[in-house]
């Protein structure tokens, strides 16, 4: 019955073409088609799960395993490589700095300083503005075409002579940079079912570790090539460059919008893909701005402890992203040797990502997996400050502990998608989140006076300061979504079918409104 279901096909609902979107668009120029592009999900998606209500469960639930093994190796590698590749961009600015950067650009005092935060000015200034486009517009093709623009910045990045001109073309880079990971959030969340999510998102944030293996290696081999007619410093830049612009054209051919295009799958296994990610009662995309969501997304005291943790998180990796060459440097060891140490960093957040992504998929582990991940991180920086600095590579030790820090990152990012439901509340939400995560990767590298080097004790201790905030308002978000979750369940707040609460996800109700909805803790 379920094979001959699946002959008919779900394709008399046109899964491709999506409601809302009319088949000749006004001749506007680029920007008003992308800012009046709508592109609405919802309507598709509940006719996507009624037609799935058709088929036997049991069948759906055997066709699910296989439609998430499938995202698993085809489209999670896709979103991996992708990720690598922008953290690759980001660290090139720390790899190249052991290779007289500062030097060639006339940098003085705090300049360094200043032109590591100016990626995290220009993604302040773009947060916002990408996490509305991404709400509106096609992820697979906008993610492809910012691919394409951010490579040829990076590889500007080898141009330039002074500072000022430097600060500039971070500045783009890192409004290009906002757009990667809400979409991936998003993504993510439209694609895996809640459960799935704080695992795959770690999956795909655990090639931060990898990247930063590849970089090290990348950054040795540019210091050992002789018989340039530039600065080694520069060919870090050209090629990571180069790489990011080829990924590109990958993306823009063959990243999915949803569950409702990817281009490997029949029309049945998106109809599929759809049916699983519907018991996460949250629909999958509607551009629609609700003013309502908007007002609730700034008075949900929950929202603010999001943003607070986020803040807290960017004051850690904006100190320990841009100044962990310069701390182990400071320990006596030469430039190639600085780069050389920092590859088994990146092991160390693989590890971490894995490990504890794996542990936060397990029932009621979301939050304490968060807190558990800043546990390393402390026990290093009380290292850094209390072993004599005659013992080198425990240092350096102390210093790799530090890369873990990249799982409750993580964490942190997937919260509003796994735990804010309705569509423009969580757009508000998770580009908020952003501001203050990117706000605190302004402030971290400014911790770090160079009186103090290599130990950086104020610095340091403030960093300490900072994991004990981010430990106390995520278990206070637990607490409070515990509490509430609880409430919910004496009520006996649960539909009569179970089918009832997968359509009233895309009814675009938030998770106050939706009293059916419960948090992940």
């Amino acid at each position: 019955m379920a094979s001959e279901k699946r002959d008919t096909s779900v394709a008399e609902t046109g899964p491709d073409i999506e409601p809302g979107i009319s088949e000749v668009q006004e001749k506007k120029n680029v920007f008003y088609r992308l800012t009046h592009h709508k592109n609405d999900l919802d309507e598709l998606g509940r006719d996507m799960l009624q037609q799935s209500l058709q088929y036997d469960t049991a069948q759906l639930e055997r066709d699910a395993v296989k439609v998430r093994r499938k995202l698993d190796f085809i489209i999670l590698p896709m979103m991996m490589t992708t990720y690598m590749l922008s953290f690759l961009d980001k660290q090139t600015l720390n790899y190249s700095n052991a290779y007289g950067l500062q030097a060639d650009t006339h940098m003085t005092g705090d300049d360094y300083s200043w032109v590591a935060s100016a990626l995290y000015f220009g993604w302040l200034c773009g947060a916002w503005p990408w996490n509305i486009l991404l709400q509106r517009v096609r992820i697979g093709k906008l993610m492809g075409g910012m691919l394409l623009v951010w490579g040829s910045v990076c590889m500007l990045q080898a141009t330039v002579t002074n500072f000022s001109a430097f600060f500039a073309v971070r500045f783009f880079l890192g409004m290009l940079e906002a757009c990667i990971s809400p979409a991936f959030v998003l993504l993510t969340s439209m694609l895996w079912t809640r459960q799935e999510q704080s695992f795959r998102s770690s999956i795909w944030l655990a090639t931060n570790g990898v990247s930063s293996i590849l970089g090290a290696l990348l950054a040795y081999g540019s210091g050992v090539a002789g018989g340039l007619t530039i600065a080694n410093w520069k060919l870090i830049f050209l090629i990571v460059g180069a790489l990011t612009f080829a990924w590109g054209f990958v993306i823009l051919a063959f990243l999915p919008d949803g569950p409702h295009d990817i281009r490997f799958f029949t029309e049945y296994e998106r109809m599929v893909a759809v049916w699983r990610v519907s018991k996460n009662q949250m629909g999958i995309k509607k551009a629609d701005i609700k003013p309502g969501q908007i007002r609730e997304a700034f008075l949900d005291g929950r929202s603010w402890l999001i943003f607070m943790t986020g803040a807290t998180m960017g004051i850690l990796n904006g100190g320990v992203t841009n100044f962990m060459s310069a701390i182990i440097k400071g320990f006596n060891f030469d430039a190639l040797k600085t780069s050389l140490l920092q590859a088994p960093g990146g092991a160390f957040e693989v590890v971490g990502c894995f490990a504890l992504g794996y542990i936060s998929q397990l029932p009621n582990m979301l939050g304490f997996s968060l807190v558990l991940g800043c546990l390393p991180g402390i026990a290093g920086l009380i290292g850094i400050l209390t072993i004599p600095i005659e013992h080198r590579y425990a240092l350096v030790a102390m210093c790799w502990l530090q890369n873990v820090l990249g799982s409750p990152i993580v964490l942190s990012w997937a919260m509003p998608g796994i735990n804010v439901a309705g569509h423009t509340k969580r757009t508000v939400v998770l580009g908020t989140y952003f501001l203050f995560f990117v706000g605190g990767n302004i402030a971290g590298p400014h911790m770090f006076l160079a009186s103090e080097s290599p130990r950086y004790p104020t610095a340091i201790k403030g960093l300490l300061g900072t994991y004990c905030a981010a430990i106390f308002f995520q278990v206070l978000y637990s607490i409070w979504c515990w509490v509430e979750n609880r409430r919910r369940e004496k009520m006996g707040l649960r539909a009569e079918a179970l089918d009832a609460e997968w359509l009233e996800g895309f009814d675009d109700l938030t998770d106050k409104e939706n009293k059916h909805f419960r948090y992940r803790l």
